[in-house]
């Protein structure tokens, strides 16, 4: 694999610069003991048993970027390979130093924690190579980004989006005492939401320790004079390499590359070109921090980040906007569909989609599967529930009414709920046309506070409650039966929520979809003695009552594996889960709808046992489709 094959590393190190730490940290002893490497290649192998390679996303000076699958907890990382000082001598182990600083720059790179930062999941070595683990970021490089773009520069928006974030960066890493000495576009990360994130800190150390010469641990080009010689640097070098890289991304043109680090020292003492005139329309005030930045002498740059990114800020462009502007660029880029088709044309096999357990495979393939799902249920649904609200109505024109329904049925699709705010609304419009006041009111206020509370703390939160809520009521209409579907659909409830959410939704749901087909065979009268009848059976109390118990188990049970899985435990309760639901929705089904003399039981027991596994099926289905990951549905109350 990329990742673990043998790499050639030069055997010359430059002389060792000052280990930079987190502010206030115990400085590193050069006399203590040297760490107990293990051999080459161990630690890759320990890596293995946790992190999948996926793919390899390219090579630089550093070594290799690999893209990996986290099996225990089912997420993506890379994981950069750094070959060591030493590699071709591993039988005597590396120098002491060379592993104390990579370890060292490890944890102080592990101790940045902002939202620009990519953080470092983990780290560990062997006798030849240190291994980062860190955040993936689904996107690409500003450097790709500008290869990419017409230009190759950024607009002025996309520019202030950019520095707003890089400010946020290196202002908290020099708040703690940590300097990034490796600034430049490779390692500006923009993930397809357009969030900016700066990588790499504590590389420019780790690479020194490496045995990397020429660089100094930076990149030729972006790195102040002081850096290129090896002399003592602060917070300024970072602003320097960052005012590089924004001149670059404005202008096209970098004004420092050079082939070798006495060349570019010439460049940055003969000043950058004015940009603007590259740039006529560019901000005086930006272009004027843009040059003091870049300064030759660390005195005459910016004091803070922050005060650069203030001045340079200043009239420049909307951040939001660019932000929106640097995602929508992102997902044309990265789109792979003209790609595929050549490949087809080809006669090549279309890329696999790698399965993520966690998502599922439609999750696997787009990031809104369950959101998707959840809005084709509603819609669907509230289509069905509507065109009996309009039949309650009195409405006449059935062209307008489908219309209508139509209309209501995609608003639920995209937001399911508001498709089940509009059902409930309508439902209690339409009985209070056709039943007299005095016995509705009692009817009314039971159904309000029922409906308004579930929406309230469950509806409004989570689509998937909503989206079973609206099912729960078109499958009534539909059937004629409030408790003949009430089963599976609270197996999907119980998939999607967790179980307080899931009976709840189950409960409210079966409650208003037994009035809403009382409602129906009435002709939408529905007073108190209605609604009475509609529950005066015991079977219909029970087969609810099943139903709220059969969304509870399945959420719980579906929970506990979540919980298992994560931790690498097995797949019990899951099979659990798939058992539960079809006995318990067999069982629900037999109570609320009793055998009445022998000569008919088997067909209903036969219909029990399909809608069971149905019910089993549909659980399955959910799995495999969206994934094993459990959400809470949280709401938005204060």
């Amino acid at each position: 694999m990329p990742l673990f094959s043998p790499h050639n590393v030069p055997h010359t190190r430059p002389p060792e610069p000052p280990v930079l730490g987190r502010r206030g940290s115990r400085p590193l002893d050069a006399a203590s003991p040297a760490p107990q490497a293990p051999e080459a290649g161990a630690a890759a192998t320990a890596l293995l048993k946790r992190y999948r390679p996926l793919e390899t996303r390219g090579g630089g000076t550093f070594g290799t970027v690999e893209i990996c699958l986290d099996t225990r907890l089912q997420r993506r990382v890379a994981i950069k390979r750094m070959p060591l000082a030493g590699t071709d001598a591993a039988a005597d182990g590396a120098p002491a130093e060379t592993h104390a600083t990579a370890l060292a720059e490890a944890r102080t790179a592990s101790m940045l924690s902002d939202a620009h930062i990519v953080s470092v999941i983990d780290f560990t070595y062997d006798q030849g190579y240190a291994y980062l683990v860190m955040e993936y970021v689904d996107g690409m490089s500003l450097e790709e980004f500008l290869a990419g773009v017409d230009g190759h520069s950024l607009t002025y928006d996309e520019a202030a989006a950019v520095t707003d974030a890089l400010i946020q960066a290196l202002a908290h890493a020099h708040e703690n005492g940590v300097l990034h000495l490796d600034v430049k576009p490779a390692n500006v990360l923009i993930d397809r939401s357009g969030n900016v994130k700066l990588a790499d800190f504590g590389m420019a150390t780790l690479s020194r320790a490496a045995g990397f010469g020429d660089a100094r641990g930076g990149t030729i080009g972006y790195m102040p004079p002081e850096q290129l010689i090896g002399a003592a640097v602060d917070e300024r070098a970072d602003i320097f390499a960052l005012a590089a890289v924004l001149y670059e991304a404005l202008c096209a043109e970098a004004p420092f590359r050079a082939e070798t680090p006495a060349a570019s020292i010439e460049l940055i003492r003969e000043g950058a070109t004015d940009p603007i005139e590259y740039l006529p329309d560019l901000p005086e005030l930006a272009a004027d921090a843009l040059l003091a930045a870049l300064s030759s002498a660390p005195e005459d740059r910016p004091a803070s980040v922050e005060e650069f990114g203030e001045r340079f800020l200043a009239g420049l462009g909307n951040a939001r906007a660019g932000k929106r502007s640097l995602a929508h660029i992102i997902a044309e880029l990265t789109s792979d569909e003209e790609e595929a088709a050549d490949a087809l044309a080809e006669g090549e096999a279309r890329p696999e989609i790698p399965l993520d357990p966690e998502k599922g495979w439609l999750g696997s393939r787009t990031p809104r599967a369950r959101a998707l799902v959840a809005g084709g249920i509603a819609g669907f649904s509230v289509a069905i529930a509507s065109v009996q609200v309009l039949a309650m109505l009195g409405f006449a024109n059935p062209l307008a009414g489908l219309v209508i329904a139509f209309a209501t049925g995609g608003a639920a699709f995209v937001a399911p709920q508001l498709g089940s705010a509009l059902i409930a609304t309508g439902f209690i419009v339409a009985i209070a046309q056709q039943t007299e006041a005095f016995p509705l009111l009692p009817v009314a206020v039971v159904l309000i506070a029922l409906t308004v509370s579930w929406w309230y703390v469950w509806g409004r939160a989570s689509s998937g409650a909503s989206a079973a809520f609206v099912a729960l009521i078109a499958a009534g209409a539909l059937t004629g039966n409030p408790c003949l579907l009430a089963g599976p659909i609270a197996v999907f409830a119980g998939y999607l929520a967790d179980p307080v959410c899931a009976a709840s939704t189950t409960a409210i749901g079966t409650i208003v979809s037994a009035l809403f087909t009382a409602a129906i065979a009435t002709g939408g009268v529905l007073g108190a003695g209605e609604a009475l009848a509609a529950f005066a059976d015991f079977h219909v109390i029970a087969g609810i009552a099943l139903a709220v118990a059969t969304a509870a188990a399945v959420s719980a049970l579906c929970g506990i594996f979540w919980d298992r899985y994560q931790g690498g435990g097995g797949k019990g309760a899951l099979a659990g889960a798939y058992a539960c639901a079809g006995f318990m929705v067999v069982l629900q089904l037999c109570l609320a709808n009793p055998v009445e003399n022998a000569s008919s039981q088997t067909l209903p027991f036969a219909v029990a046992l399909a809608v069971g596994a149905l019910s089993s099926i549909i659980l399955f289905i959910c799995i495999y489709l969206l994934g094993y990951r459990k959400e809470s549905a949280e709401g938005d109350r204060p």
